[in-house]
């Protein structure tokens, strides 16, 4: 989003009609935000199963689980924020603020991809349609007015990361340590904060429009709660990686893993400082170096559990 953060994009010329409006839909439903849901495979990968396919299988279950009910939610959430939207530089060009999708068909479609996945969640652990329906809850309320609310809003949008973990952890009946749910949590609003960050630029450079709750917040606030939780993130890393160490002493592996980990959390807040985290996983397709540091970081896991 570095571009799109200093220009206003052109309108785009919306394709309407019953195919365009199907385009449309899954576009909205943001299959390229699917990314984040193999955080649901953390549980078996911690716990060393990715080797038995009854889990892996759950574990994809609840993958396809949770993409398709957090689209759910996209497609809510730029239903009512259409309004909006159309007053932003670049949220102008999503296909329901652009006119391609009806508000009507998104909340049917909405309607229709929770359905689905609260179905197929039922194929792995009905414990897991606990945690669906939970995500699904504090997601609406977020789109219905929470969003609004200063501080509430980032620790919503972060507990998403969360329950992703947890639902891995619940479909496979893994359970997760506690540093690690902390690693994830405050990874999570870590991202967030620098979202929010380039948001709050945004406005600064070009006057667009944002939501009310972005106008309590000041850019130096934003960087402290992003720093701190950068610090926190660290240190529970690595209070992790050392408790790895201890349950198999003999690799030195978990411990290792700490150093790409810290790099590549100082080389995001490279991008975060500069204002152009408005979406991470941009960020992490177009940064050779990170990329890098999160194969470095991956490896060693993978040799610490596998090797």
């Amino acid at each position: 989003m570095s571009e799109a953060t200093e220009r206003v994009e052109p309108a785009v010329t919306p394709r309407r009609g019953p195919v365009g409006g199907v385009l449309g839909v899954l576009k909205t439903a943001r299959p390229r935000q699917w990314v984040k849901n193999v955080l649901v495979f953390a549980a078996p990968f911690t716990g060393v199963q990715l080797g038995d396919g009854a889990v892996l299988l759950d574990a994809a279950i609840a993958f396809v689980a949770f993409s398709l009910v957090a689209s759910s939610v996209y497609l809510i959430n730029d239903a009512v924020d259409v309004e909006a939207d159309r007053a932003h530089p670049t949220k102008r060009n999503r296909p329901i603020a652009a006119g391609v999708v009806p508000v009507r068909v998104a909340y049917a479609a909405a309607v229709l991809f929770f359905a689905g996945g609260m179905a197929v969640g039922l194929l792995a652990n009905p414990k897991l349609l606990i945690v669906l329906g939970v995500y699904e809850a504090i997601q609406l309320g977020y789109c219905f007015g929470l969003k609004h609310q200063p501080v509430i809003d980032l620790a919503i949008v972060g507990s998403g990361f969360l329950m992703r973990l947890i639902a891995g952890g619940v479909a496979t009946g893994i359970s997760l340590s506690q540093w690690f749910l902390l690693v994830t949590a405050f990874g999570s609003l870590f991202m967030v904060a620098g979202k929010r960050y380039a948001e709050v630029m945004l406005f600064e450079r070009t006057g667009a429009k944002i939501r009310s709750s972005l106008k309590k917040y000041s850019a130096s606030y934003l960087r402290f709660v992003w720093a701190t939780s950068a610090a926190i993130l660290i240190m529970s890393y690595c209070l992790w990686a050392f408790e790895q160490q201890q349950r198999a002493p003999e690799s030195v592996w978990a411990v290792i893993s700490i150093v790409p980990l810290v790099l590549a959390v100082l080389r995001y807040a490279v991008d975060v400082d500069g204002g152009n985290a408005g979406e991470p996983e941009e960020i992490a397709l177009r940064d050779r170096v990170l990329q890098v540091l999160g194969a470095s970081w991956m490896a060693s896991l993978v040799i610490s559990y596998y090797l």
